[in-house]
C-alpha cells in the first residue's frame, strides 16, 4: 500500500505563488495533483511520469511547473500567478503501474490518494 504525504498550501492573494509538495512511501510511475472546490467536480491539474513526462490542465497551463522534489519519490507542484479560481481541496494521487497514463483526467483513475491540501487565493 503505498502512502502519500501532502505538503504546502494555504491562503494568498491573487498573483501570488504556493508550493505543494507529494511525497509517496515507495516507487510510484505517475504522480500528480487534482482538485475539487466546493460545488464543482473533481478536475485533474498537473501529471508527472518517472520519464519526465508532464501533462497539464488548460487552466493552468504556463502559470503551474511540476519538478522531482528533493526526497525520493518526491514531487513538487509550484503555482505562480494563482487566481480566485485556483481555490479547492488539492489531493495528490499515484499509481506504480508501469504503463500509466499521464492524461491530466486519467490521474482519477491512479490507485493512490493523499488526505489532501486547502489552497485559497483571494482577489
Amino acid at each position: 500500500q503505498v502512502r502519500l504525504l501532502e505538503q504546502g498550501g494555504g491562503s494568498v492573494q491573487a498573483g501570488g505563488s504556493l508550493t505543494l509538495s507529494c511525497k509517496a512511501s515507495q516507487w510510484i510511475n505517475c504522480m500528480g495533483w487534482f482538485r475539487q472546490a466546493p460545488g464543482k467536480e473533481r478536475e485533474g491539474v498537473a501529471t508527472f511520469r518517472t520519464d519526465g513526462l508532464t501533462s497539464f490542465a488548460d487552466p493552468v497551463k504556463g502559470r503551474f511547473t511540476l519538478s522531482k522534489g528533493n526526497a525520493k519519490n518526491s514531487v513538487n507542484l509550484q503555482m505562480d500567478n494563482l487566481k480566485p479560481d485556483d481555490s479547492a481541496m488539492y489531493y495528490c494521487a499515484a499509481t506504480d503501474d508501469f504503463y500509466c497514463s499521464t492524461v491530466v483526467q486519467d490521474i482519477l483513475k491512479y490507485g493512490y490518494r493523499g488526505q489532501g491540501t486547502q489552497v485559497t487565493v483571494s482577489s
